[in-house]
């Protein structure tokens, strides 16, 4: 009984109705496939090079090694199927060696992942301090400035970026200057820090890479007393310090470019690869977080504040249901029980009668009321970029 089946060489979209014969005549035999109705010989497959493809339950279905994806033999009905595994003794043989190169590649494919979630934790906060520690601080400043002028075009009312106080010499900006150079005092940190208060509804504070760190005025109304503002400064001093914004900078890129390897994409600008950089760095940045924590509980002890009143802030926030949509603060600034302990340990060695205020009580007075009544259309000054100040319009 001759043996049908349908044929493609993979090129031409409609199949062919064949008939087929085996020759064994020649060391490697070969499936003659043949025009059913002509008998004319239409190809030849090495019986040794054909591997099954996937198929229903009654049908075999085989491919050539070495042709186009398309092409193949189709066989249907249990007799043609049993006759043409008689044919294709390496079938299984196929399908075995098969597997095991997809179990070869998914070990390999698996060990490199492997590799670059430990390069990863290993790797890239090393290089991230490494490199920043050899940036020139100039190369750093600059980004900064280029950072803050996004910055500043991005949050506040319609693009600008509202300042509460622009006048240095008001008593509540002397008063943060004077706290900003004693908390700098004697780290060698070669930038110039400076703490602006912003006018926003975000309750958050952060520091740019080269000096520059910002209190909106929606965390200032949630702070209750001068020793949770001085927490929060000190703790975005040291972010400044150990140049925590150029070190995440620096690690973000290396995880986006990790991860676009594992995702094939080194430009790095496939939208997968840029959350697995956002979700991988929020290890790297708790880190940060500890760090900065330590050099403000140091301040703390040094100036005779209270440690734990940034934990506390942090707590009151985090409590109020009205901000916890907006949490920017929190989202990026996590407070651990870890971290608390940390503080508190820290506090007991703060003297219990401080030498002198951080701030008095006219100062903290100034300092809290500072952003009141400021709106971003009537704010003393808006920048839109640095270097350019725009001169507010007077309102009718």
């Amino acid at each position: 009984m001759p043996l049908f089946g349908r044929y493609s060489d993979g090129v031409v979209a409609t199949p062919r109705e064949v008939v087929l014969a085996l020759d064994q005549s020649l060391a490697r035999p070969e499936l003659i496939i043949a025009d059913r109705e002509s008998y004319d010989e239409i190809d030849r497959w090495p019986v040794d090079k054909v591997f099954s493809l996937p198929a229903h339950q009654s049908e075999l279905r085989v491919g050539l090694e070495g042709r186009p994806a398309g092409a193949r033999l189709v066989f249907s009905g249990a007799e043609p199927v049993k006759v043409a595994h008689s044919i294709f003794p390496e079938l299984h043989r196929y399908r075995r060696k098969e597997a095991g190169r997809q179990f070869r590649i998914l070990g390999v494919s698996t060990l490199a992942l492997v590799s670059v979630v430990v390069a990863y934790i290993v790797g890239v906060p090393l290089i991230a301090n490494r490199v920043t520690a050899v940036l020139p601080p100039q190369w750093e400043a600059s980004l900064g400035e280029a950072a803050e002028g996004q910055i500043r075009q991005i949050i506040g009312a319609e693009g600008g970026f509202t300042v509460c106080d622009s006048d240095p010499q008001s008593l509540a900006n002397r008063a943060i200057s004077r706290f900003t150079a004693a908390v700098m005092k004697d780290t060698d940190s070669p930038f110039d820090a400076r703490i602006t208060v912003v006018k926003s509804e975000v309750p958050n504070a952060f520091a740019l890479p080269g000096g520059s760190s910002f209190y909106f005025s929606a965390l200032l109304k949630e702070t209750q007393s001068a020793d949770e503002f001085a927490g929060i400064v000190a703790h975005e001093l040291g972010h400044v310090v150990h140049r925590h914004g150029m070190e995440g900078l620096i690690a973000s890129s290396a995880t986006g470019l990790l991860v676009g390897f594992v995702l094939g994409d080194m430009t790095n600008i496939s939208v997968a690869a840029a959350i697995g950089a956002t979700l991988i760095d929020s290890r790297f940045s708790r880190d940060a977080e500890r760090e900065a924590d330590r050099f403000a509980a140091e301040a703390a002890v040094r100036l005779g504040f209270d440690a734990t009143a940034l934990a506390t802030l942090l707590e009151r926030v985090a409590g109020d249901s009205q901000m916890s949509q907006s949490l920017a603060f929190l989202s990026t600034h996590p407070l651990t029980a870890e971290r608390r302990l940390a503080l508190e340990a820290t506090a007991a060695n703060v003297p219990a009668v401080p030498p002198a205020p951080v701030f008095s009580d006219a100062e903290w007075q100034a300092i809290r009321t500072m952003c009141d009544g400021v709106v971003a259309s009537q704010a003393s000054e808006v920048y839109m970029a640095p270097s350019l100040r725009v001169q507010p319009v007077p309102s009718n």
